[in-house]
């Protein structure tokens, strides 16, 4: 019988793992669930905006709503989910 590693990829079977109390959001249940619910709701929001002649986009600062013109609605750039779906329940 040959070693396991001759003449192959040597391969590593240890789990890494975080350190106590560190776990990450999407690693539980929990978080899973509430990025799902999150995505779900900004897909709902950015159909919405569509039908209304309006494209949602996200960046590192938050969401924005841009007209047909490509100008932002409300000249911000850092709404929240909350304050998307007022906007275009305004419009």
């Amino acid at each position: 019988m040959s070693a396991p590693h001759e003449g192959g990829i040597p391969r590593r079977r240890e789990r890494l793992t975080l350190p106590p109390g560190e776990a990450s959001r999407d690693e539980t249940w929990a978080g899973a669930n509430e990025a799902k619910h999150e995505k779900l709701r900004r897909n709902t929001l950015q159909r919405r905006a569509r039908a209304q002649g309006l494209e949602l986009r996200h960046s590192e600062y938050g969401y924005a709503l841009l007209d047909p013109a490509r100008k932002r609605i409300d000249d911000r750039g850092d709404l929240t989910l909350e304050e998307v779906e007022s906007c275009l329940a305004r419009t």
